[in-house]
């Protein structure tokens, strides 16, 4: 059976299980009862896929062997008390088949879709909504097990048996420029609900390459259709975003809502975006990621292909934060790639501290082993950006001022101790959990306080190569400046890079594309910075060598003196 065939796609239900996904849209059929369910043809086309998926070679069960009527035929009789279902089947068989049948379909990613333009009532209801046929669907598998066991459960376990998440979609009336009127019939995303923990797989997992700009504006190939695309509209910093991706990469556009913050329809209105990204193109120029800079309607627009690579959550990461950081250059503004933390401390005193570098450079890991090290001297550390940011220069104090762009943060989960990792467990969304450099999105931070202006009391390279131990503060403009600019690492496998490399400023997502562009400010930014006395300096982390950590302790150590003594 090819993939296109194992598609269903119908008003009410779509499933590609090659990518693992299926939406159930509230607002074309709804299930209230049993019957109505069991009898629907969305669940004999559940049952199709999952007959499909089933090597009958391999398979000694003659009821996975059975037609797709067949099957919810017995399913029927044994929940309406017909002991017929057992005249040619067993009951174990039965059983079996069952619960592979539920594994199967709870494997997906399964979002439920309620379109607000239809019925504004029943959107204030969504919760309950999702909630009851939730309910309903754990209701038939229950019953159909416990029949067919022949007992009742002594353990019950409420996971989530229809869906994983919600979401409230409607249409929006924005600011629309000539030549971009194919996305005029494409839902916004009004309101996400998760079920978390989520667990959720993608089909590949690290990112490669970086993007590149294109001559060609991507909405001329833009050809999507109402409910195959859904519009995701993120507040980025303060740039608004209007991200559209394909139904098929709705594991990124879902995890979208614990990153970035939820445009409103207010917000919306009237509005013309600073950037749009179209993620899951069926064509794209050699079939890579590019951005387009729309001069006359001062607009970024992005492309990603549809691809099993561009799966990997840090395709649509990072393309929204590469459109993003070209507005803020364009802008005066320095994209900064790297952490910022408010520490309070217990002898009364408040730094604002940036982390930054590439990726794995040890920013994370510095965070951590410093938190390790004084958690009884830390009254509080609050993330204003986990991943990147902005530097933005004023005539007058604080000089340079530092936001960040993300409510979220998108993290290694070998980057984490176990206990913050299991502390956020209930609001994590987890990407390709079991495998290598596997991730979880989790809430940072308020969108207000990620926006604020807030002031810089040091600047830290993340130095993964050097064999120094400790912190180091840069006497002279120049050398600190040449230190940030080489971007220099050594590669850890979050990228497709190995051994030493550099990276332009050490951020492929703006500067690498704008470097005559960056220069000049990065070069304003130090001025004002040395100009005020701000400790700028490199922390060694030594990740590129050792992996027990034991050098980024003392460094963490040292650094943590200084913090507290300066």
């Amino acid at each position: 059976m090819s993939k296109e065939s194992q598609i269903i796609d119908t008003k009410s239900l779509y499933v590609n299980p090659d990518r693992g996904v299926a939406t159930l849209n509230y607002s074309q059929n709804y299930f209230t009862d049993i019957p109505s369910l069991i009898n629907s043809d969305e669940v004999k086309g559940i049952v199709r896929l999952y007959l499909a998926s089933r090597n009958p070679d391999n398979d000694d069960d003659a009821f996975d062997n059975a037609t797709v009527n067949k099957f919810v035929d017995i399913l029927k009789k044994v929940l309406f008390d017909d002991d017929s279902a057992f005249d040619e089947y067993d009951p174990k068989d039965i059983l079996e088949s069952v619960e592979e049948l539920y594994s199967y379909y709870c494997s997906l990613l399964r979002v439920s879709v309620i379109n607000l333009s239809d019925n504004k009532i029943i959107g204030n209801e969504f919760r309950t909504i999702d909630t009851q046929f939730n309910d309903l669907v754990r209701k038939a598998y229950r019953i159909l097990e416990e029949k067919l066991q022949g007992f009742e459960n002594r353990t019950y376990r409420q996971v989530n048996a229809a869906t994983n998440a919600t979401i409230l979609v409607q249409q929006q009336d924005w600011k629309i420029p000539a030549g971009y009127e194919e996305l005029k019939d494409i839902d916004f995303i009004n309101t996400v609900m998760l079920r978390p923990p989520m667990m959720m797989h993608t089909k590949s997992n690290k990112r490669e390459g970086v993007f590149s700009e294109v001559k060609d504006n991507p909405i001329e190939r833009f050809r999507g259709e109402r409910g195959k695309w859904y519009c995701y509209p993120a507040k980025i910093g303060e740039s608004l975003a209007f991200i559209y991706f394909n139904v098929d990469y709705l594991v990124n556009g879902i995890a979208l809502s614990n990153l970035f913050e939820i445009a409103s329809p207010d917000e919306i209105k009237g509005q013309k975006p600073d950037m749009i990204l179209l993620f899951g193109l069926k064509e794209t120029e050699g079939m890579v990621s590019h951005y387009y800079r729309d001069e006359k309607n001062n607009l970024w627009v992005g492309e990603v292909p549809y691809t099993d690579k561009t799966t990997y959550f840090g395709y649509m990461k990072k393309m929204c934060l590469t459109l993003h950081n070209l507005h803020q250059i364009y802008n005066g503004r320095l994209p900064i790639h790297g952490s910022m933390l408010k520490i309070k401390f217990t002898n009364g005193k408040e730094k604002n501290v940036v982390f930054f570098g590439d990726s794995g450079a040890g920013k994370s890991e510095s965070i951590e082993a410093l938190q390790e090290l004084a958690d009884d001297k830390i009254v509080s550390m609050e993330t204003i950006f986990d991943d990147m940011g902005s530097f933005t220069l004023t005539d007058g104090e604080p000089g340079v001022y530092a936001q960040g762009t993300e409510t979220g943060a998108f993290v290694r989960l070998d980057d984490l101790s176990s206990a913050v990792a299991f502390n956020n467990m209930d609001r994590g969304v987890y990407l390709n959990p079991e495998q290598k450099n596997a991730r979880v999105i989790i809430p940072a931070d308020t969108y207000e306080n990620v926006i604020k202006h807030h002031h810089i009391d040091m600047w830290l390279y993340a130095n993964n190569y050097s064999d120094e131990v400790g912190i180091h503060r840069f006497d002279i403009k120049e050398e600190a400046e040449k230190v940030f600019i080489a971007g220099q690492r050594k590669a850890l496998g979050t990228t497709d890079e190995v051994g030493m490399s550099k990276t332009f400023f050490a951020n492929p997502f703006g500067p690498v594309q704008e470097p005559e562009l960056t220069k000049p400010i990065i070069d304003k930014v130090f001025t004002k910075l040395f100009d005020q006395d701000v400790y700028v300096g490199e922390i060694f982390t030594h990740l590129g060598n050792d992996k027990s950590k034991d050098a980024l302790k003392e460094s963490a150590q040292e650094l943590l003196d200084v913090l507290m003594n300066n």
